[in-house]
């Protein structure tokens, strides 16, 4: 289930962010990138479109996934 970005608080939003960077096995590619940064390149893709919040009721799990197109 996709979950529109505006609907969680902003603290919220950035646990949901912040997870997902610290995944083991996110490559940013050969730069080195700080959390924030990160964190900020992930919320701009949120806010493009291009990536989206989707929550498994079933495993009761969020996690950020590059966008399907519908």
């Amino acid at each position: 289930m996709k979950i529109d970005v505006d609907s969680l608080s902003p603290e919220a939003l950035q646990g949901v962010i912040e997870d997902f960077v610290l995944q083991e096995g996110t490559d940013y590619g050969d730069r080195e990138w700080s959390l924030s940064q990160k964190c900020e390149r992930v919320l701009q893709q949120l806010r493009r479109g291009e990536a989206e919040i989707d929550f498994d009721p079933v495993t009761g799990t969020v996690n950020i996934l590059l966008a399907r197109a519908d």
